[in-house]
C-alpha cells in the first residue's frame, strides 16, 4: 500500500510562490511516476507536472516555465515550487503516485487572490 500526503500550500497575492510537498511511503518500489495534478472548482482534475523513474519530466502547457517539479529519492518526496502564481492557478492540488494505480493524497488548497 502506497501513502502519500502532501504539505505546504495556502494563500498568495499574484506574482507571488508557493511551495508544496509531497511525502510518499508504504510499498514504494513500484512506483514509476510522480506527479502532481490540480482541480479547480467546477472542472476536472488536471494535471500539472509529472516526473517519471528514469527522471523524465513533464508539465502541462499552462505552467509556461513558472513550476519545477523535483523528486528527492532518499526521502521519497515530490516538491513542487510554483513562481509568478496566477488567480486561474486557484485550486485543489493533489500529489500522486502511480504504480500501475493511481495513489493520490488528500489534497491541499492554494488560493491566489488579491
Amino acid at each position: 500500500q502506497v501513502h502519500v500526503v502532501e504539505s505546504g500550500g495556502g494563500f498568495v497575492q499574484p506574482g507571488g510562490s508557493l511551495s508544496l510537498s509531497c511525502a510518499v511511503s508504504g510499498t514504494t518500489d513500484g512506483i514509476y511516476l510522480w506527479g502532481w495534478w490540480r482541480q479547480a472548482p467546477g472542472k476536472q482534475r488536471t494535471i500539472v507536472a509529472h516526473i517519471r523513474r528514469d527522471d523524465a519530466i513533464t508539465y502541462a502547457d499552462f505552467v509556461q516555465g513558472r513550476f519545477i517539479i523535483s523528486r528527492d529519492k532518499a526521502k521519497n518526496t515530490v516538491d513542487l515550487q510554483m513562481n509568478s502564481l496566477e488567480v486561474e492557478d486557484t485550486a485543489v492540488y493533489y500529489c500522486g503516485a502511480v504504480d500501475g494505480r493511481f495513489n493520490w493524497g488528500q489534497g491541499i488548497q492554494v488560493t491566489v487572490s488579491s
